[in-house]
């Protein structure tokens, strides 16, 4: 007997914090990942560490580089490189559409969360342009103010004491 269809389950495995600081996110798409079965499992434990790793397209394959996996310590030594390339599974026209932009000058394809979707490692990707420096002061000083307000309003909203 086959299971009711139930909503999307996605459970992040990791986020890339810095990204929205040290990039302006222009776009955003998912991709899924190829892995091998040891790196499954350690995603399973949440085992990853996306903080450089970066998508380029090379032979017309969109690759994942510098993600790092941790080793799963019960595979032995079936384990693979926990910084290899991994593949990213793109249709080809969006594999073409990519290349086309990350051709233009100061555009990166950056991993914003790997994340479960349905049982499948799933991969949301930003295609960014890095921030200039002014631009990353003026983003702390908008998160300071906003801090400060938060701040303000919740003092306001106390209950008095006696």
């Amino acid at each position: 007997m086959a299971r009711p269809k139930t909503k999307q389950q996605t459970d992040v495995i990791a986020t890339n914090r810095k990204a929205h600081f040290e990039y302006e996110i222009l776009e955003r798409l998912e991709a899924g990942l190829a892995l091998l079965g040891p790196e499954v499992k350690s995603l399973r434990e949440g085992r990853a560490n996306q903080a450089d790793a970066y998508a380029i397209v090379r032979r017309g394959e969109a690759l994942l580089v510098h993600l790092h996996i941790s080793p799963y310590e019960q595979a032995g030594r079936d384990n693979p490189d926990p910084r290899r390339d991994r593949r990213l599974l793109l249709h080809r026209s969006e594999i073409r559409r990519l290349s086309g932009k990350l051709a233009e000058r100061g555009f990166t394809l950056i991993p914003l969360r790997l994340y479960w979707k349905n049982g499948r490692a799933k991969v949301e990707l930003g295609l960014a342009r890095g921030k200039r420096r002014h631009d990353k002061r003026e983003a702390i000083r908008k998160r300071e103010s906003d801090r400060d307000l938060a701040r303000v309003t919740r003092l306001r909203n106390r209950p008095p004491t006696s």
